[in-house]
């Protein structure tokens, strides 16, 4: 504990976007078997961890929107790493908060997966990656992938995770409206009210969806100066209904050397992808006033070969 208790751990926490989200279908078990393209970027929180001796999570953050008790995603991934290790250790743990709140960035589930790994290290646990993992699983359904991030497919309700290789290096802008927030599971509720009137049992198609993403989803990544479509079936329903994810759209749409654009995860954010970060970072500079007197903030960024990482 002498040594432990000097240890201080500094984590950056990223975003996410989807470049391909497919609802297959609603499963007997209430979750929805997906199919999708998740990819980093670098958009992130930050995370402080250091033992307390008092063997309790105590979670600090510079954003007040957010709840600190045990319904937040942190203090959930804490306890729960204590109580799968059977320690008496407590934590010290500052965010600092850049990721929109409802979002559809995954900034909670990003935070969610910092903490198993950040508290792996200072707590000197040694869990491998693949019990990390099976732990993020129980937490949410995009936790697991932050574990190793980067870019991957992801299928089941999220937790089945296969690795791409690739190295996209889009730039990428991103609009949200701050007054604006979604919450996922509302999202998915509407739409399988709409598009899944029984529940999933045709294993070979789930298969045969899965087959296809590996075969052809990174290929259709590679965009070639023109407007190819991203697929999100979760903006079915949020497009039509929510006028802020149909205005971004549109703005993004008209911007002159926007290679693509989509909604991300279950909305309200969206984004366009450039073919380098030069290039988003211009078109920023020239629409950002447009943006602004629309009501969105923006951001341009980058994607990331990695997630979570010590800094």
């Amino acid at each position: 504990m002498q040594n432990l208790a000097k240890k201080k751990i500094n984590i950056k926490s990223p975003a996410k976007i989807n470049l391909h989200l497919e609802v297959i279908g609603k499963r007997e078990d209430g979750f929805h078997e997906l199919a999708m393209i998740m990819q980093n970027i670098d958009l992130a929180d930050y995370l402080e961890f250091e033992i307390n001796n008092e063997g309790l999570i105590k979670l600090e953050s510079d954003c007040n929107d957010l709840s600190l008790s045990d319904d937040n995603l942190i203090v959930k991934s804490a306890n729960l790493l204590r109580k799968k290790s059977n320690i008496d250790y407590g934590a010290n743990i500052f965010l600092r908060k850049n990721i929109p709140i409802g979002a559809g960035l995954a900034g909670g589930s990003s935070n969610a997966a910092a903490t198993l790994i950040g508290l792996n290290n200072l707590w000197d646990l040694k869990l491998d990656q693949e019990t990390l993992c099976a732990l993020a699983s129980t937490l949410g359904s995009d936790i697991p992938f932050f574990i190793n991030g980067g870019i991957q497919l992801c299928f089941g309700r999220g937790e089945i995770l296969e690795k791409l290789d690739s190295t996209l290096e889009y730039g990428v802008i991103l609009l949200k409206n701050p007054n604006v927030s979604v919450s996922t599971a509302e999202t998915y509720k509407k739409y399988s009210n709409k598009f899944c009137d029984q529940y999933l049992t045709d294993r070979e198609m789930i298969e045969n969806i899965r087959k296809n993403l590996r075969d052809n989803g990174l290929n259709n990544l590679y965009f070639h100066n023109q407007h190819s479509s991203i697929k999100n079936d979760l903006q079915l329903v949020l497009e039509n209904e929510n006028d802020s994810v149909k205005q971004a759209l549109y703005l993004l749409s008209k911007l002159k050397n926007c290679l693509t654009f989509s909604m991300s995860g279950s909305g309200p954010t969206c984004f366009a992808l450039f073919k380098d970060i030069k290039t988003a970072k211009k078109e920023l500079t020239a629409n950002y006033k447009l943006f602004r007197n629309k009501g969105y903030d923006s951001w341009v960024c980058t994607f990331l070969e990695k997630g979570i990482t010590f800094i």
